[in-house]
């Protein structure tokens, strides 16, 4: 199991894009840039990050793709606005998508790279990073956890229809309860 890992046969999908995160938003309900935007700032924005910059370009370039179209609605007193949605051939690049493996996801983090150089300053220094990250992780986890509670109390239907995003959100929790034990231990060894 572990070689197949390794040997890259089981996970030699490609990773994903900023237009697979527009795909699986617009899959579900068509929108502006802007609506897009706020969609995915509300719902994907806690595990991808994009600018606002990225997803209109991203959005000309999937039009020009032929993965997305849209269809312009004249507004009283400002520009036409733009209302996406998907192609056919836009559902079945997210289709082949979705049935291809991703790759493991590497670790980029920087605080982890300042801790490990940490004896070129003064342990303070890194206390006082370590301290502000978990101010940042500690919010994060609350307002995880409050998404949970509201979870929690829809109907078995309504609960039914956003259990995938539910297993995101456990994801988020469970991630964010790890990081902040990983900070307690740091914390300890400090002291």
């Amino acid at each position: 199991m572990g070689h197949a890992a390794t040997s890259g046969t089981r996970f030699n999908g490609t990773n994903m894009s900023l237009k697979h995160a527009i795909l699986t938003l617009l899959e579900t309900e068509q929108g502006s840039g802007y609506d897009l935007l706020k969609r995915f700032k509300e719902r994907l924005g806690f595990f991808w990050n994009a600018s606002h910059q990225q997803i209109y370009l991203q959005l000309k370039k999937m039009h020009s793709e032929g993965l997305i179209e849209f269809e312009t609605q004249t507004q009283q007193g400002k520009p036409d606005r733009k209302v996406y949605h998907i192609t056919k051939p836009g559902h079945d690049a997210l289709m082949q998508w979705i049935e291809t493996p991703i790759k493991i996801s590497k670790v980029n983090d920087g605080l982890l790279v300042k801790l490990y150089a940490g004896h070129l300053v003064d342990i303070s220094v890194i206390q006082k990073e370590i301290a502000e990250h978990k101010d940042m992780h500690t919010r994060m986890l609350n307002t995880f956890l409050e998404f949970e509670k509201d979870f929690k109390a829809l109907n078995s239907e309504q609960k039914k229809q956003f259990s995938l995003p539910y297993l995101t959100l456990r994801r988020g929790i469970l991630g964010e309860h790890a990081w902040l034990q990983w900070a307690q231990e740091v914390e300890e060894y400090f002291k």
